[in-house]
């Protein structure tokens, strides 16, 4: 069994992305590559062909590895709903909530499930390409560790470890994290990337030859700072966007405390006719085309956080002056008249007022609804593709207004009679073109553009794997990975 893991020095350090290269260059070589995480704590997820939950991060990974998404890709994923508490999702299936101290404990029956799955990749695979989550060197985190050198001792494979120097401090970061590791953990590193440069290599090179003269580790490899780079995130929200034309729709995304899922609005960061705006705790509302309630993980205390910053009355302007407003999942459920959570899975158990936008009411239930669905857009009767990933079951007159047909027969979401108020349980909707183009005319941009998210990422995938190619050591990489230099087998 040929394992590979990447580790990063911090959180955001280009884990991900890493894995993600190193998945589409092997594939391109004809190497049968599988993408794999321990653990994962993110509230951005996909849903699986065998109708389970993984990060989406690990389904980006899929994609370059030209796999459909699989839930032992991500075996153990958290999904926070407070501080100090999360959904533990195990093979695909919620099977309980815990706090911080409780799961602590909980990791060496979370341990079997990743090996598990670790395993069963092993023998379908060449290769298994193994990313971390944070950085090894924490160590309040280390004892029974199943997400980085825990993970890594266990299955007995080598470590990548990566670091971004435009952060600054990378040597720091580097020296600093081996530092903290164990002499068995040491030796684990075969070397290091560096990533996110900056200028002219040659004046990075003293440093890159003290590196290896300090560690007795080589460096694999520096990777550039890539310009109109964009892959989704795994949990931050990433504010950045494309160059826009003069044409451009105005749209706000509150930027919820449990905000789940804003991967949704990665292509209207990226369509040049969209300015998008994500509006934090305490800020203004500015003036919009169109205000978008994106996805919860606790649907109730968000709806209270809004309320709080004075959304509710800044959504009741901006209907007057006839704007439009779409929920999206938790935000759906919003838009209606009463949110109950009677089994306390998002907090404590009760219930409260929806906006009171549209005729409906949502139960919370115990069973999670997981889906990749696929039906036709009310407005204008286009076809969408979407996932569904959520717990609440909403019922009301306002439903038979529905916002998608799907093709298996249901009824998705809701639009209101006056077509200013649109809600759905459908994620990844802005990812089909022709209905994101469909959603954006009917929000007001009048000549919206058709642009393929899909073809985006496909684009930044490939320009991942050129890197590969050209500014890391192959030849390690191919060995580490227990190749052959010559054939790939």
């Amino acid at each position: 069994m040929n394992t590979l893991m990447v580790q990063g020095t911090t959180s955001d350090a280009g884990k991900s992305t890493l894995v993600t290269a190193l998945c589409r260059w092997l594939t391109r070589q004809g190497v049968s590559v599988v993408p794999f995480k321990p653990q994962n704590m993110a509230l951005n997820s996909a849903v699986t062909a065998d109708g389970g939950e993984i990060g989406r991060a690990q389904a980006v990974q899929a994609q370059a590895a030209g796999l459909v998404p699989h839930t032992d890709m991500n075996p153990i994923l958290l999904k926070p709903n407070s501080d100090t508490g999360a959904q533990v999702i195990i093979h695909g299936r919620a099977v309980t909530n815990m706090d911080a101290v409780a799961y602590h404990d909980f990791k060496r029956v979370a341990m079997e499930a990743v090996l598990q799955s670790h395993g069963r990749l092993g023998e379908a695979y060449e290769v298994v390409v193994v990313e971390g989550a944070g950085s090894p060197a924490e160590i309040n985190l280390r004892a029974n560790d199943i997400a980085n050198m825990g993970f890594a001792e266990a299955v007995d494979c080598p470590v990548i470890l990566i670091a971004d120097i435009d952060k600054g401090g990378v040597f720091a970061h580097l020296v600093g994290t081996l530092e903290l590791l164990s002499p068995s953990e040491q030796a684990r590193v075969k070397g290091f990337v560096i990533n996110r440069f900056r200028g002219d290599i040659a004046l990075l090179q003293p440093g890159l030859d003290w590196l290896e003269q300090r560690t007795g580790k080589p460096v694999l490899g520096v990777l550039p700072y890539l310009m109109d780079f964009h892959l989704e995130a795994e949990d931050a929200v990433d504010v950045r966007q494309s160059s826009k034309v003069k044409e451009t729709l105005k749209v706000v995304v509150p930027v919820l405390p449990r905000i789940s899922n804003h991967t949704d609005f990665d292509p209207l960061r990226l369509h040049p006719q969209v300015d998008l705006h994500f509006v934090g705790a305490g800020q203004p509302v500015p003036p919009a085309d169109l205000i978008i309630l994106p996805g919860s993980k606790s649907v109730r205390a968000d709806l209270a956080w809004l309320r709080a910053n004075g959304w509710e009355q800044a959504i009741t302007r901006h209907l007057r002056y006839g704007g439009k407003v779409l929920g999206i999942c938790g935000g759906l459920q919003m838009l209606g008249e009463r949110i109950a959570d009677p089994l306390a899975l998002e907090g404590p158990q009760g219930e409260c007022d929806g906006f009171g936008l549209l005729a409906f009411s949502t139960t919370l239930a115990a069973s999670k609804q997981l889906r990749n669905v696929r039906g036709r857009l009310a407005l204008g009767e286009v076809e969408i593709n979407g996932y569904e990933i959520h717990a609440g079951v909403s019922t009301g007159p306002a439903l038979e207004r529905a916002a998608v047909m799907l093709d298996d027969g249901r009824r998705d979401g809701v639009i209101s009679q006056d077509g200013q108020v649109l809600g759905t349980y459908l994620h990844g909707l802005f990812e089909t073109p022709c209905a994101s183009m469909e959603l954006l005319r009917w929000a007001g941009l009048e000549n919206a553009q058709q642009v393929d998210y899909r073809a985006l990422r496909e684009r930044d995938i490939e320009r991942l794997a050129d890197l590969v190619e050209a500014h890391l050591d192959t030849v390690q990489l191919r060995a580490l990975c227990g190749l052959t230099p010559e054939t790939g087998k």
